[in-house]
């Protein structure tokens, strides 16, 4: 099975936000009944409307305050840190999941960056080629054929399946962040931080575009672990495969930004190539926000034929 290699570029996670919302448009009961995957919806949704406040009253200024007094280089480099301990993780479960070319891949690149890359502050390996791979034990789980069950949101962590409950327990395990003694809880802090600041402009784009941002936090979050879990290969309708392939264009053309498919809302294992990135994550989600009410009317219009 082939992997997806996933380069998650400032004009991604917007753009695919908005891809999924025209995808939860088009779900029918025939083929998605909210009942059976998310039974626990009057237990989920306060726990949601608990964690939105928490962020909003407290990640978010925390988050936004770091982003204005951290230059961007210190920023990645925190970022490219936290990638290079989590591929320790990453190789464990290439093994487990006899993805032993790719295992040897990422030991090749966790050896590089931790060492030229003096301790992956720096990610020369995906310069040398070695790209990076997001693999963990839910999507272990997965391949060994445990079903998702039902859908969980946990107070402060957010979106869950019981399928991934083992997942937390065995990748917390697995980072050697855990080992740090005193070091351990002040590192999860910074690297929290540091994913709630990378996230802001897709909580954004949820908030102001999503009528129901619980549904579409439980679609998004279910059809993205379903991505990785299956390696890419996810059907998709061929006309509203053909919709996502205009906006995109449209969306590059706007921009000057030449993009492929998004590969978590399409299926295909494409890499995001962006020649000219954009500066911040909220410009690209204003150039996707700009472009949705027009893909919303195609989409209406794709729904009449």
């Amino acid at each position: 099975m082939k992997s997806a290699k996933q380069h998650l570029s400032p004009n991604f996670i917007p753009l695919f936000l908005c891809l999924l919302l025209l995808n939860a448009g088009c779900a029918t009961t025939a083929n998605y009944k909210a009942s059976a995957i998310d039974p626990y919806e009057s237990f989920n949704r306060p726990v949601h409307k608990f964690n939105s406040k928490v962020d909003s009253y407290i990640a978010k200024p925390i988050a936004d305050g770091y982003r204005k007094i951290t230059p961007e280089f210190f920023q990645k480099g925190v970022n490219n840190f936290f990638n290079n301990l989590q591929d320790v993780t990453v190789i464990l479960n290439d093994i487990l999941q006899a993805k032993f070319k790719q295992s040897a891949q990422d030991a090749g690149r966790l050896t590089l960056n931790s060492t030229v890359g003096l301790g992956g502050l720096f990610d020369v390996a995906s310069k040398a080629g070695l790209d990076k791979h997001n693999e963990d034990f839910g999507q272990t789980l997965a391949v060994w054929g445990l079903p998702q069950g039902s859908y969980l949101v946990l107070p402060f962590l957010g979106p869950s399946t019981f399928r991934e409950l083992p997942g937390y327990v065995v990748d917390t395990a697995s980072n050697p962040a855990s080992y740090l003694g005193g070091f351990a809880l002040p590192l999860a802090s910074v690297n929290a931080l540091n994913s709630r600041a990378n996230a802001e402009g897709s909580l954004q784009f949820i908030n102001e575009a999503a009528l129901d941002p619980y549904v579409f936090m439980r679609e998004s979050y279910l059809q993205w672990r379903n991505y990785q879990a299956a390696d890419g290969q996810v059907k998709q309708d061929k006309a509203l495969d053909d919709l996502e392939n205009e906006l995109l264009n449209d969306v590059g053309n706007e921009g000057k930004t030449p993009l492929q498919k998004p590969v978590a809302a399409i299926g295909a294992p494409n890499t995001v190539k962006v020649t000219k990135p954009a500066t911040t994550a909220e410009s690209s989600y204003e150039a996707a926000k700009r472009q949705f009410n027009t893909a919303d009317s195609k989409l209406k219009a794709l729904k009449l034929k």
